[in-house]
């Protein structure tokens, strides 16, 4: 959405398409789960009385396709080879989500965008990266967010929030910090898959993320 009040901000899909591109050169195998929220929030539909709760979640999971859409078409034009995989079926414009064609993408090199999320209603985009992630056997998820990591209180409101350089997962329960929602979280947890909480609008940040540098916070056991 960038700067825009909805749709796409496409200064900001070129810039998240560079950032992208520099680590899928450094040949690291890298997926992708984005949200839906700048064209439809099926969560604020929810909210209102003649609103059909399922039908606002498979709303906002179309939403995610399209935005699935202008990424692949943005990294593609910055030299990329991408495959667009849906967990909901629609063959003109994304190939099903099929797990092991999902992994052999990836291990020939193309950046892979899950669309669709889980393709049910009642699950969260944070509980479909977490969900992927599981199934191709994902070294770590990164968590692109507004702000640096993760604070004691929303810094955005709490100037004397405190920033975890490193949290564990039973911390981030114990404290009550939102993270992911509990379900995503929880399928992290059990399946000891390390989580980074950083800032992606900050230019480089994804890079030295992934070249191990410390930023964002780690979550881990």
């Amino acid at each position: 959405m960038g700067n825009k009040q909805f749709g796409i901000d496409h200064s900001r899909l070129h810039q998240y398409a560079a950032e992208i591109k520099q680590i899928a050169e450094k040949k690291v195998e890298v997926s992708i789960v984005i949200g839906g929220g700048n064209i439809f929030r099926g969560i604020q539909a929810n909210t209102q009385e003649d609103f059909d709760r399922v039908q606002g979640d498979y709303m906002g999971m179309l939403a995610t396709v399209i935005n699935s859409m202008a990424l692949q078409m943005a990294l593609e034009k910055a030299g990329l080879q991408t495959r667009l995989l849906s967990a909901i079926k629609m063959e003109e414009i994304a190939e099903p989500f099929i797990r092991r064609r999902a992994i052999r993408h990836l291990e020939k090199g193309r950046v892979v965008i899950f669309g669709g999320g889980t393709g049910n209603p009642y699950f969260t985009t944070d509980t479909a990266a977490s969900l992927r992630a599981i199934e191709i056997q994902a070294d770590v998820i990164l968590k692109g967010t507004r702000v640096d990591g993760i604070y004691s209180a929303d810094p955005e409101k709490d100037k004397k929030a405190v920033k975890f350089d490193t949290i564990s997962f039973d911390e981030v329960y114990k404290r009550k910090l939102e993270v992911m929602d509990l379900t995503a979280f929880t399928l992290c947890k059990e399946n000891n898959i390390p989580i980074i909480v950083f800032d992606m609008n900050k230019s480089g940040n994804l890079k030295k993320v992934v070249m191990g540098e410390k930023i964002g916070t780690l979550v881990k056991l």
